[in-house]
């Protein structure tokens, strides 16, 4: 018995999609293995890498956010008695 022709170009296809998104997942694990050697040879050096962290997700972010931010939060320590 023999599928359609339609099926096995969906199949192929599929398998594809599937192939594809392991590579990329594969990858990514390599990527996540390589972020985590270098924060490991900063903390090795002295580090802080909760800092670095910190650092590299405010380097994502627009100034005028941080800005703002960082107002708020000065506002809300001076509330606190904080400052």
């Amino acid at each position: 018995m023999s599928s359609p022709a339609s099926y096995d170009v969906a199949a192929d296809e599929l398998r594809q999609f599937i192939e594809r998104f392991e590579h990329l997942d594969a990858e990514k694990k390599d990527i996540a293995d390589q972020q985590k050697e270098v924060m490991a040879e900063a903390k090795g050096r002295g580090y802080d890498t909760k800092v670095l962290r910190k650092i590299i997700a405010l380097r994502k972010r627009k100034s005028d956010e941080i800005a703002e931010e960082e107002a708020i939060m000065d506002l809300y320590k001076s509330a606190l008695g904080m400052e």
